[in-house]
């Protein structure tokens, strides 16, 4: 929102994975959403082949930029901006991996969330920061959900992490999930990543003696699963993209926390939404797996709890 404001005549496109284009494609704001294959482009560099890079900068030369904002920071990103040819090249004064040395502007940033450290960038360009997290579903995503819960709104359960400090224990999922099906909520989701069934299956077996659970682990697109998000009444989650895909649609939400700071990268503005139980002098390595004990600390009891007075005021705003 901010570029569209400051600049509405302009084309704005946005390169990302194309493994997460369905989380972008739909924003109304962005001109074209510019896939590339990381993992494709990842292994022709290591097997000398230059194929794939090659065609992705002819496509991003082709384009004729002006300006080129890296707000990952990293030498990747670095690179790729400056491959672009575009002549204004901004990026994080800090970028790791010497990400900053393409970089014609360079910002230093005394802020400490991610998101008002890329607000930032857009300094050099003269734009109003404007703090917008506002996700968007293309269509055919929507449907997808219509037809999966149809008029109901699930309570999304989102147990999975890359990291295993990172996890709420498997067993706690399951309890918190019969507790939740014994007070007759609705549907409840299941939803992860492909690959991350093995980290469900405590909870997917234990559902699987009950009706009203679906199990989308490792079943949607990054779009889709937006959209499944985008109508609950309800996410229960890891540190993982669907606590942030709840933010993005403003859905209530309980997010448990463990080794993740949360003035870096909790969720935006919904610290209060948050159950940690950390030490004052804590320090946070979520890829150390000896912090799993800190997400330990986390109760179904309070989670329970938390999760039905989220579900009350939403309940109570709806009949307002």
């Amino acid at each position: 929102m901010s570029l569209r404001r400051a600049y509405p005549e302009s084309e704005i496109d946005w390169l990302v994975q194309d493994s997460f284009i369905g989380a972008i494609a739909a924003h109304p704001d962005l001109t074209s959403a510019v896939p590339f294959a990381r993992k494709q482009l990842g292994r022709d560099l290591r097997a000398a082949r230059s194929g794939s890079l090659v065609s992705l900068v002819r496509d991003l030369r082709r384009r004729r930029y002006d300006i080129v904002i890296d707000a990952q920071g990293l030498a990747r990103s670095g690179l790729l901006s400056a491959l672009s040819g575009a002549p204004i090249r901004v990026g994080h004064a800090d970028a790791r991996e010497l990400g900053w040395l393409p970089l014609t502007h360079k910002v230093r940033s005394d802020q400490t969330h991610t998101v008002d450290r890329m607000l930032d960038l857009l300094r050099p360009l003269d734009a109003e920061p404007i703090p917008d997290l506002r996700l968007h579903c293309a269509d055919s995503d929507r449907r997808f959900a219509e037809q999966l819960v149809g008029t109901t709104q699930p309570v999304v359960l989102a147990p999975t992490s890359r990291w295993p400090a990172k996890r709420w224990p498997a067993e706690r999922w399951a309890q918190l999930a019969d507790r939740l099906r014994r007070e007759a909520i609705g549907p409840l989701v299941v939803v992860g990543g492909p690959g991350e069934q093995p980290q469900c299956e405590t909870l997917l077996e234990r559902a699987a003696q009950h009706d009203g659970t679906i199990d989308l682990v490792g079943a949607t697109s990054v779009g889709q699963l937006m959209a499944v998000i985008e109508r609950s009444r309800l996410v229960i989650a890891n540190d993982s993209a669907a606590l942030h895909m709840a933010v993005g649609f403003d859905r209530p939400l309980v997010g448990l926390f463990g080794p993740t700071d949360l003035s870096r990268v909790g969720p935006y503005g919904r610290d209060t939404d948050v159950i940690q139980h950390i030490d004052t002098d804590q320090v946070f390595d979520h890829k150390n797996e000896a912090n799993a004990a800190l997400m330990d600390r986390i109760g179904v009891d309070e989670v329970f709890s938390a999760a039905m007075r989220r579900l009350s005021r939403a309940s109570a705003r709806t009949h307002a």
